[in-house]
C-alpha cells in the first residue's frame, strides 16, 4: 500500500509502506536490496510512475477543495452531544404576575378592638357574572371559642377585572348574591369583619379567639385557599378538617396551613390582639 507523506511533499519525497523515502538514504521495505542491471530501468520507471500518479491525485484533490484539505467530522456517535438547541428555538417561560392560578387568598389585619381589616382575592377557573357571599359562622359550637358571635362586615367593596361594581348596599349581616357588571375571572375584596372575635378574659384584654372565613368560598367549594393573619397568631384550628390543628411553623412565627379547600376553610384563631 502507498502513503503520501503529506509533510515531505515541499520537497518532492515520497514515502511507500513502511520503509524509508527514495532520495538515496533508505530504500522502501517491499523492494529487494539488490537489483540486476536488467532489473533497474524496469523498476525506476515504475517507481517514477507511481509517484507521479500519487502528485497528480493530490493535486486534482487540492483544487477541487479549494486548496485546503479539511478532515471530516466525525458521525455523531454514543459518546457524542447533540448539538445545543439555537437560542431562537429555544422554548421560553414568561414570568406572570399576581395570582395566576385559581384560588382564594385571604389577609386579615387585626385591630385592637377585635375587628379585622380582610382583603380577599380570587380568581376562578371560570369567568361568573353573579358573586355569592357569606359571613363566617357564629362562634357558638366552635371549639376554641364556645360563644355566640355576631359576624358583621361593613366597607364592603368589590373589584371585578379591574373593574369598579356597585354595589346597593355595603353591609353584609348572612348571605347574599353580588352581581357583576362584567363576567369575571378575578375578583377583589375588602372589608371590614366585625362581631366575630371572643375575648378570653377580663384579665387578658388583649388575648382573644375569633372565626374567620372568605366571604367568596362559597363561589368554587374546592378552591384551595390561604389565610394569612398579619400579627398576634397564637393557635389555629380548622374545625372542618379531618386533622383541624392548622398551625404551621415555631412561635413567634407561625401561620396557618396551605391549601384549604375553600368549604373547608373555616378557621379559628388564638391570637393576642395589637394595643
Amino acid at each position: 500500500m502507498l502513503k503520501f507523506d503529506q509533510a515531505a511533499r515541499g520537497n518532492g519525497r515520497v514515502r511507500f509502506g513502511g520503509g524509508d523515502n527514495v532520495s538515496g538514504r533508505g530504500r522502501p521495505g517491499f523492494l529487494p536490496a539488490r537489483t540486476s542491471g536488467a532489473e533497474e530501468p524496469r523498476r525506476t520507471g515504475t517507481r517514477h510512475l507511481a509517484v507521479v500518479a500519487l502528485l497528480l491525485g493530490y493535486s486534482a484533490t487540492a483544487a477541487c477543495s479549494g486548496g485546503a484539505v479539511e478532515p471530516t467530522a466525525p458521525s455523531p456517535g454514543l459518546g457524542t452531544l447533540a448539538p445545543s438547541t439555537p437560542a431562537s428555538q429555544a422554548t421560553t417561560r414568561t414570568p406572570g404576575t399576581g395570582q395566576t392560578v385559581a384560588g382564594i387568598k385571604l389577609t386579615a389585619v387585626p385591630r385592637p378592638d377585635g375587628s379585622f381589616d380582610v382583603t380577599e382575592n380570587l380568581m376562578l377557573p371560570e369567568a361568573t357574572d353573579i358573586l355569592p357571599l357569606q359571613v363566617p359562622a357564629t362562634g357558638e359550637h366552635l371549639s376554641g371559642m364556645m360563644a355566640r358571635t355576631t359576624p358583621r362586615v361593613t366597607n364592603l367593596k368589590v373589584v371585578a377585572d379591574n373593574q369598579s361594581v356597585p354595589l346597593g348596599n355595603t353591609t353584609l349581616t348572612g348571605s347574599d348574591y353580588i352581581p357583576l357588571t362584567v363576567a369575571a375571572t378575578r375578583i377583589q375584596l375588602t372589608y371590614r369583619l366585625s362581631g366575630s372575635t371572643v375575648l378570653a378574659s377580663p384579665s387578658e384584654p388583649t388575648r382573644a379567639g375569633a372565626a374567620i372565613r372568605p366571604l367568596t368560598a362559597g363561589a368554587e367549594n374546592t378552591l384551595p385557599t390561604d389565610l394569612t393573619v398579619t400579627s398576634g397568631l397564637l393557635n389555629a384550628v380548622c374545625p372542618l378538617l379531618t386533622e383541624t390543628r392548622c398551625t404551621v411553623g415555631d412561635p413567634p412565627h407561625l401561620s396557618i396551613r396551605p391549601g384549604i379547600p375553600a368549604d373547608k376553610a373555616l378557621v379559628v384563631l388564638q391570637l393576642d390582639l395589637p394595643r
